[in-house]
């Protein structure tokens, strides 16, 4: 509960930093402005989100003829979890890694990489699918699509606020007046990324705690993973974007990548799960 808890009340900051940056370009009717465009983003990203990351990453559905074991193994832990039966693609990448989408809980997709099913064993497999059950039970798709919106068009605005200063003649504003726009163009979209990244390492920890219960193994995700970070991302990594939707990071580990990194420590998260045995 403390976690769902905090990832409201971030989404409630970023929500915040929206309200005021449109009050400050326009007062109260900016403020209803912005209201709007953020519903209308995020209407378009629950409608549209799901379609574009399986197209992004090439991913096709597979039917039970096909792959008889491994919908039996999401139709088990379906109902451990407590929702209905997610849809079921497999992406070409090398990779071993997964994510889950859809714009509900009745419209779950799990998304498995070529790489997972060739790398890890089946208890391995089901902590992974069960991570990603855990997501499509929280809504987390739904979360992640707000927040990166949200923290999209922060810096957005932030973006179009710099050019608005340079040339609406920051000498002829106050001093007051010139600080502002300076939070607003520089702070705003640090903050925004630093909620939207905070988030997103939330909601991993909540899956892997709901994955150790779904399958009543926390070794199966635990040894999933360190098999998972024994491998390159390099094929998953351009999509700097949908990064938070994987179950480990696609990212380079590089100074900048554990700086605004999408997902918590793997080692951590191993940790916290060989604790629970």
């Amino acid at each position: 509960m403390g976690n769902f808890i905090k990832t409201f009340l971030l989404l409630g900051v970023l929500t915040f930093i929206m309200v005021v940056a449109g009050y400050y370009f326009g007062g109260t009717t900016g403020m209803g402005i912005m209201l709007l465009f953020t519903i209308l983003f995020n209407l378009g990203s629950y409608w549209f989100s799901d379609k574009i990351i399986l197209m992004t990453y090439k991913a096709q559905e597979v039917d039970p003829v096909s792959m008889p074991r491994l919908h039996a193994i999401v139709e088990e832990l379906s109902r451990n979890a407590g929702i209905p039966k997610p849809r079921i693609f497999i992406t070409p990448q090398k990779a071993p890694n997964a994510f889950a989408t859809g714009r509900s809980p009745s419209k779950g997709i799990v998304a498995l990489t070529r790489g997972l099913m060739e790398t890890l064993n089946e208890n391995e497999l089901k902590g992974v699918i069960a991570h990603e059950l855990a997501h499509i039970k929280h809504w987390d798709m739904l979360i992640h699509m707000i927040a990166a919106t949200l923290a999209g068009m922060i810096s957005a605005i932030a973006y179009i606020a710099r050019w608005g200063l340079i040339f609406a003649g920051g000498r002829k504003r106050g001093l007051g007046t010139i600080v502002g726009w300076l939070l607003l163009t520089i702070l705003a979209p640090i903050v925004a990324m630093l909620i939207q990244l905070a988030i997103s390492r939330s909601r991993e920890y909540a899956a892997d705690d709901r994955s150790a219960k779904i399958t009543n193994n926390p070794l199966y995700l635990a040894s999933a993973l360190e098999k998972i970070s024994g491998y390159s991302q390099a094929d998953l990594s351009t999509a700097r974007n949908t990064a938070h939707f994987f179950i480990a990071s696609p990212l380079k580990n590089n100074f900048f990548g554990n700086l605004f990194r999408t997902h918590p420590p793997i080692e951590e998260r191993i940790r916290r799960l060989r604790e629970k045995h």
